[in-house]
């Protein structure tokens, strides 16, 4: 009988239609204006999608590819591709309101809507990678970012923020406390709350960020050489795991994949909100090493697509993100190098779980057909912190020499 926390999805909106609000979100058009808003940023080429066959045989898989968000615009995540994103679209909105016309994505950098942009202020909580894309973007569009962090944030995380200008704010608490206290005073200073997480009365501009995300799906899509079988995406409160599960649903439409999700078992949010058939809070227990992920409360609007998109929930222990942050860094004949955060190997980390139980494996498929795509998220976003783990430095392991 199979051990692994693994709820395959029975609940009654599973295989139904997107709502059409996420269904718009997430659309083919939609994607169309992410990449004409993405050419305007520096460093926008797509990122590498990389083949394991060595893995893959090791593993007893049909294949393996792993998409490297670590050279994501010069951020090193994929939220590089949504705070700023949504920043964007928000300044354009404005300019048109205030211009009394509609601002063409081509003239998002003109001394005009700059000019606007000059006058908006952007707050948000951050464990580190979306607080520095909402930061980027404000530089890039000459705005004001005011960045809350909670007391598990890095100082190296901190700094990769500060860099861009934004204002840091620490505040006790986990990572829920930091959204409450950086929505508390954003409203009370007539700011622009910039979440990628959402709850009742604010979906939209969550749903932008999310909407960022989808540039890697479509690089993804172009770039594999047959669809994948089996997709396994970690989560946090959820938007990442949504975006890309949402719109491989539209884009694939009856030849999706099977989708799990994947949670750090110390912050499963998703997995008991899966399990009790709507949105619940876990309690803030032991801070798990998946530090991009330990969120407490879904996103209202990334259940709302993942209960009907993901095909499985699951959780994976402690001692397997930092397994496959080595695995990568020290990879099998043939493979590339990949340098992966502690959060960005959480997919990967579920695949390895899943075939550790050979009931599991296979009841959902994952065996020597299986065309599997997995999402490093993230790369050595804390240096330091990643060289304890993996025993090199990030730059000595992309050289490929021993320590």
């Amino acid at each position: 009988m199979s051990t692994t926390p693994y709820l395959m999805n029975t609940l009654p909106s599973h295989g139904q239609p997107l709502d059409i609000r996420d269904a718009e979100t997430l659309s083919l058009a939609a994607v169309e204006q992410v990449a004409q808003v993405l050419a305007l940023r520096e460093s926008n080429a797509a990122t590498p999608l990389h083949a394991l066959p060595g893995l893959a045989g090791e593993l007893g898989l049909g294949s393996l590819h792993i998409k490297d968000e670590g050279f994501r615009l010069g951020l090193g995540s994929f939220k590089a591709l949504g705070g700023a994103y949504a920043l964007m679209i928000l300044v354009r909105e404005e300019a048109s309101r205030r211009l009394g016309r509609e601002v063409a994505i081509n003239e998002l950098m003109s001394d005009e809507v700059r000019a606007i942009a000059a006058t908006m202020t952007f707050a948000c909580a951050t464990d580190g990678n979306h607080g520095r894309s909402v930061a980027q973007g404000a530089e890039l569009m000459g705005a004001r970012a005011v960045i809350f962090v909670h007391s598990g944030v890095s100082e190296a995380r901190i700094a990769a923020i500060a860099r861009f200008g934004a204002e840091m704010v620490r505040v006790e608490g986990n990572y829920d406390f930091s959204v409450s206290e950086a929505t508390r005073v954003a409203t009370e200073q007539g700011w622009t709350v910039l979440s990628d997480t959402s709850w009742p009365g604010y979906e939209y501009i969550p749903g932008l960020v999310a909407q960022g995300y989808t540039a890697m799906v479509r690089e993804i899509l172009s770039a594999l050489p047959e669809m994948p079988t089996h997709v396994f995406l970690q989560a946090g409160v959820g938007g990442f795991a949504a975006s890309v599960a949402g719109h491989l649903a539209i884009a694939l439409a009856d030849k999706r994949p099977h989708v799990t999700v994947v949670d750090p078992a110390r912050a499963a949010c998703l997995y008991e909100s899966a399990r009790a058939g709507h949105i619940v809070k876990v309690e803030d227990a032991e801070p798990t090493v998946m530090a991009m992920l330990e969120c407490y409360e879904p996103s209202m609007v990334a259940f709302r697509i993942l209960e009907r998109v993901a095909d499985g929930f699951m959780t994976v222990d402690e001692d397997v993100a930092p397994e496959v942050m080595r695995r990568l860094a020290s990879p099998v004949a043939g493979d590339p190098v990949v340098v992966a955060g502690e959060s960005g190997g959480a997919g990967l980390a579920g695949v390895l779980t899943v075939l550790r139980d050979p009931e599991l494996a296979a009841t959902i498929g994952l065996g020597r057909e299986a065309r599997v795509l997995v999402i490093n998220t993230e790369g050595a976003t804390d240096p330091a912190l990643y060289e304890k783990i993996v025993g090199r430095s990030p730059e000595t392991v992309l050289k490929g020499t021993a320590a």
